[in-house]
This record gives C-alpha cells, sequence and structure tokens, in this order.
C-alpha cells in the first residue's frame, strides 16, 4: 500500500508496470498487428512489450495500410516464429524482397507489387521451401519492372510444398513455348489455382496431356496438374476448347471459376456453345460453377448457348450448390428454371446480363426444395415487383443483390421486408422511394451488414429517416448513398443524428453534398463518448459538388484517424490533396473516380462474399473502449508513426 507520503493515484504507466510480462504478451498476440501499434503508442510499459512480441508472433497482416521500407523494417525484426505475412506493397520495390520474404512462412500475402520485379518469384522460390499458400498481385505491373519464365520456374519448383497459388497479374507474358512446360515443376499437392489473367491458348496448352508423350486420341490422360480442385482464371475467351481440356483434364475439379472480357466478337472457334457447356463437369464432382462473360471492353453475351445448352449441362449437375452465369442473352426462362429443378442443394445463385430473364424464372420456386441463401440478378431489366415477391419464399436468404435491374419499385420492398436474415441488400438504380424504404424499418434495417441504394433517383434526403428513424442501428457498417441528385447536407445531418457505426461511406456524385457534410460526419456521436469518425475507414466524396477547401481541412488529424480510403475529386484543389496526403501517409487518397477498398480484382462478384455471422471480438472491443481517452492528439494519430517515432 502507499505510504502517506506517496501519491495515492498512480499513473497508469505505473500501474501497468505490476502486470506480468507473459500476460501483457499473450493479450498482444491476439491482436492484429495495427492494434499492437496502438497499444504500442499509449505508454512505455506497452512500447517495450511490442518491442518483444514482434520478434515471434507468428502472424504478420499489415493489407489496410501500404507502408514505406523505413516504416516497415522496425515492425519486422528477424522472427524464425513467422507463420503467415500479409502485406499492402504499394510502397515497396525489390530492396523489400529480404524484408518480407522469410524461411518460416507457410503463408504470404503481398498485394500491390507494381513496383516489384521477377525477382521476387525467384526469391520466394528459394527461401520459403516451406510454402503452403502464396498470393502475389500486380507484379512488375509498373514501366521499367521485367519479370521472366525462368522467375516462375525457380518459384515453381522451390516451392514443392504449396498447395494454393494465387497469380494477380497477367502471366501471358511470359514465353509461350515454355510455360507449360515449367508448369510440370509445381507442387503435387497444389489444390488451388488463381490467374488474375491468361489467354485462353496458354490454358489449353498448360493442361493438354500430350506434353511429349505418346498417347491415343481417344484416351484422355490426366493433366500435369491432377489435383487442382479450385480453379479460378481471368481470360481473353471462354471457347468451348478450353473449358473440355479443363474439364476432362482435371480430375479432381470442384470449384470452377472463368471470366472473360473479349475485346471484339468472337469467332465460333473463339467462343463457348452448348457443346462446350455440356462438357462441363466431366467427371461430376463440381460444386461451384461461374462462367460470367464481361462487357469490360465491348458490347458482347455467349451468343451460341441457348436454352439447351444449360438443359445439357444441368444434367451432370445435380449435386451443384453454386451456379453463376453471366452474358448468356439466348438464354430463357426455361434454361434458367431447369437449374432449379435439376440443383437440389443449390444455395447460392447469380445471374447477370440475363437479357431474356423475367418474372416466370421464380413463377413456382416455392415448389422446388430450394433454400437459396445468396441470390444475385444484376443487369436483369425485364425483371419486376413479382420476381421479387415469388423469390422471398426463401426466408433464410443473406445476400440479395438486385442492381440494375429499374423495374423493381416500393412493392418488391414490401416483399423483402419479410427476410429478417437479410444481411446485404443492393438495389442500385432502381425505381424505389422513400417511402418504400422505409419499409424495411424496423426488423430488415436492423440486420443488414452492407445496404446500396446507388443511383436511385427517386430517393431524397427524407430516404434517411425513413430507414433510420425511430431504430437502435448497430449491424450496419456498408452504407452507399452515391448518385443520388437529390440527397443534401441535410440528409447526412440526419444521418449524423441517427448515429450509425457505419464503417464504409460512399457518396460519390451527389451534387449537393458539401463540406456541411464532412464536418458532420467527422463530428457525429455514436454515443455519448465515443465520435463516428473513430470508425470511419472508407469515405468517397468524388464529385460531390459542394466540397471546398474547407472540407480538407476536417479529414486532416486528428479528424477520422480510422480512415483508411478516401475518394476527392482532385481538381478540387491539387495543392491541398497533395497535403493531405502528407499529412496521412497510411491514407489512400483516389482522386481520378476509381472505385474504392482493398480488393478489386473481382469487384462485380467478389463483393459481400464475407460471413455476416463473424464478429471480432476484439476490434469490438477496441471501437468501444476508444471513448475513454482525453488526449485528442493521441486519439487522432496514425498508430505505427507513433510506435516508429
Amino acid at each position: 500500500m502507499a505510504t502517506e507520503g506517496e501519491s495515492s493515484d498512480w499513473s497508469a504507466s505505473e500501474r501497468l508496470d505490476l502486470l506480468p510480462s507473459a500476460l501483457l504478451g499473450t493479450i498482444f498476440t491476439k491482436l492484429d498487428v495495427s492494434s499492437i501499434c496502438s497499444c504500442a503508442t499509449t505508454c512505455r510499459t506497452f512500447r517495450a512489450c511490442v518491442s518483444h512480441i514482434l520478434s515471434f508472433i507468428p502472424t504478420f497482416h499489415l493489407l489496410e495500410v501500404a507502408p514505406s521500407l523505413d516504416l516497415l523494417s522496425p515492425l519486422m525484426p528477424p522472427n524464425p516464429y513467422m507463420k503467415s505475412l500479409k502485406v499492402n506493397c504499394n510502397g515497396l520495390d525489390d530492396s523489400a524482397i529480404r524484408t518480407l520474404v522469410r524461411p518460416s512462412l507457410q503463408e504470404l500475402c503481398l498485394i500491390n507489387c507494381a513496383d516489384f520485379s521477377g525477382k521476387l518469384l525467384s526469391e520466394i522460390g528459394g527461401l520459403c521451401k516451406d510454402l503452403r499458400s502464396l498470393c502475389l498481385g500486380s507484379v512488375a505491373e509498373n514501366r521499367g519492372r521485367a519479370i521472366h519464365i525462368s522467375d516462375l520456374e525457380e518459384l515453381l519448383s522451390g516451392c514443392t510444398h504449396l498447395e494454393a497459388l494465387v497469380l494477380m497479374f497477367d502471366v501471358s507474358l511470359f514465353l509461350r513455348h515454355n510455360f507449360a512446360r515449367v508448369w510440370t515443376l509445381a507442387s503435387e499437392k497444389l489444390a488451388s489455382l488463381e490467374i488474375g489473367y491468361i489467354s485462353s491458348v496458354m490454358v489449353t496448352e498448360l493442361l493438354s496431356p500430350n506434353l511429349g508423350f505418346h498417347q491415343s486420341p481417344i484416351h484422355i490422360q490426366p493433366s500435369i496438374l491432377p489435383n487442382i480442385q479450385k480453379l479460378c482464371l481471368s481470360v481473353d475467351y471462354i471457347t468451348d476448347t478450353m473449358v473440355i481440356t479443363i474439364s476432362r483434364g482435371l480430375i479432381s475439379l470442384t470449384h470452377l471459376d472463368l471470366r472473360d472480357a473479349p475485346l471484339i466478337e468472337p469467332s465460333i472457334t473463339l467462343d463457348l456453345t452448348n457443346n462446350g457447356l455440356q462438357q462441363i463437369n466431366h467427371y461430376g464432382r463440381l460444386k461451384h460453377l461461374s462462367l460470367i462473360r464481361s462487357q469490360e471492353f465491348l458490347l458482347t453475351y455467349f451468343r451460341r448457348v441457348n436454352d439447351l445448352g444449360l438443359l445439357l449441362m444441368a444434367d451432370k449437375c445435380s449435386d451443384m450448390e453454386s451456379i453463376c452465369l453471366g452474358g448468356f442473352c439466348r438464354v430463357t426462362d426455361t434454361g434458367f428454371k431447369t437449374i432449379f429443378h435439376a440443383c437440389s442443394k443449390l444455395y447460392k445463385l447469380k445471374v447477370s446480363h440475363g437479357t431474356q430473364l423475367t418474372d416466370l424464372i421464380f413463377h413456382d420456386i416455392s415448389a422446388t426444395s430450394l433454400s437459396l441463401l445468396h441470390v444475385s440478378l444484376r443487369w436483369c431489366s425485364l425483371l419486376t415487383n413479382q420476381a421479387v415477391a415469388n423469390l422471398a419464399c426463401n426466408k433464410h436468404l443473406k445476400v440479395l443483390d438486385l442492381r440494375c435491374c429499374r423495374n423493381l419499385g416500393d412493392e418488391s420492398l414490401r416483399a423483402i421486408r419479410t427476410l429478417t436474415k437479410l444481411k446485404a441488400l443492393l438495389l442500385d438504380g432502381s425505381d424505389i422511394s422513400d417511402v418504400g424504404l422505409s419499409f424495411l424499418r424496423p426488423t430488415v434495417i436492423q440486420s443488414l451488414v452492407s445496404l446500396s441504394v446507388r443511383g436511385c433517383k427517386k430517393l431524397t434526403d427524407k430516404c434517411i429517416s425513413a430507414l433510420f428513424e425511430g431504430c437502435s442501428i448497430t449491424e450496419l457498417r456498408e452504407l452507399d448513398l452515391s448518385n443520388l441528385p437529390s440527397l443534401s447536407d441535410n440528409g447526412v445531418l440526419s444521418l449524423a443524428k441517427s448515429r450509425i457505426p457505419v464503417f464504409e461511406l460512399r457518396m460519390r456524385q451527389c451534387p449537393l453534398i458539401g463540406d456541411t457534410s464532412v464536418m458532420a460526419l467527422a463530428s457525429m456521436q455514436v454515443d455519448e463518448e465515443r465520435w463516428h469518425g473513430n470508425s470511419l475507414r472508407l469515405l468517397d466524396l468524388f464529385n460531390c459538388g459542394g466540397i471546398t477547401q474547407l472540407s480538407f481541412r476536417w479529414l486532416k488529424k486528428p479528424y477520422f484517424p480510422r480512415l483508411r480510403w478516401l475518394g476527392v475529386t482532385g481538381s478540387v484543389n491539387r495543392d491541398m490533396v497533395d497535403a493531405l496526403a502528407r499529412n496521412r501517409p497510411f491514407l489512400h487518397v483516389a482522386c481520378h473516380g476509381e472505385e474504392l477498398g482493398a480488393e478489386q480484382w473481382d469487384s462485380s462478384d467478389g463483393l459481400y462474399m464475407h460471413d455476416y455471422d463473424e464478429e471480432d471480438e476484439l476490434e469490438q472491443w477496441l471501437l468501444e473502449d476508444d471513448g475513454d481517452t482525453d488526449d485528442e492528439e493521441m486519439v487522432g494519430a496514425e498508430p505505427m508513426e507513433q510506435f516508429l517515432t
């Protein structure tokens, strides 16, 4: 006990000194890297403990920010116990390879590697002999960075235990005549392969079984990658030849995801037909199928596939659990309904650019045994409210994506109000009104994690009160209010008063949104002690008409301390944008209208795939405890910057 002459009011640091270092270390190892660095800034005791545990933590994940090598190196001392490393390499190059690549690693994920050369691949192959999972994004995309087939060869020959490989860059840059041969060196354990871009010809050559061996044209030999279970490829053309080669060559395939983006209208030899579709699932093991024709470069479809093609495919797909089809313009309700009646285990259905899809597709869905959890119907312009009413018989729906179905109105929301387990609802471009949104209150809005009403032109400021008035909203994390011409600062003020703890807020291309909205969000209270700006991680204000230099003052420290993605119009004031980037080195400022977010390879179909039932208790605890500090400078500071200074 303290004597009479001693202070009875010890400082927090002195009290923490009494805690066993082993206890602190155990607690810190349960946190992510950002949280660990935040703890290190609070007192000398935590700082000393963090410096020690960084030398033995098994997991180091830092994807939200892109640190420079000077900032990263002190956070990554020698650590023989590190098993999993994930880093955003947007500010790094080849000089960081020795810091990142370690022999102990079993999982390595490096995104935004545009300033690295092919040396990154060869060094991983040379050092990471025990690697099980590897993901590399955008390698050598910047000018002056080269990547060679020998780099891939060293990677595949060195990582002999590799089970999952993700190469999110253009592998068609490799020499074709050596490409297939190099893959004979790949690990026999390789079960999952994802490639950002590859030509269909290279895929066929890679998976063809005649690499120097004599064989009968009748007898199909196993592929050089016989144990692949999951294959995800972005190609130039999805063709019959490629699909047949994949389906017959990969005997263990359970997950097939193919996406193409033709530059010109495909000829019959460079296209998918009913014959190719009939060959899918040759061995009957396929559980997940995705065939998407993207219209990124050209308005084009799978014009050589009709209802017969889906009927022939459905005969072999009775065990399918997930089917995603995009660009099948000649397939009618009849073709799609064969999937419902053939695939009794189906829980996910995604259709995009279904130009002949009508309400009849769901006319008798209640008579099937389907229990759909995830339904996406994008650019299906013939669907009306009746389709949604019939679909709503699936009461366990968690994700409902109805973007660009322009004939959906308020009556569809009246049906959706019965879906009390819904986690994600996307209604972009529909004909809903403020009154229609009120149907989501109070039940559906309380369960939603993600809501998007982008481009719903009828919505006004009243849509905020229609959604949130009188409700205690705790789950909503993603809200998209972009391209609403009648949404003004008054609507954002209503949102601020609602105290919604949203993490991602998009309001791009709203001409009436201005400085008042930014100030309201910076000051918004979730409860009596904690400020909303502390939880907002993404804010998109691109092309909002009223944003001036005043907003940039509120976007600097100490406001919005967790903000990692910001969209603004660079032409507002280039100097202010540059100053903001210097003030917040870990903030990604987008000025050219690009969509914000960390995962952009499959932005149209990869979103909202996470399990909304999972909740990070540590993250919730940290957020709830965030209001305890009175030090404004501490609240607004970047955690890693403080730890390193």
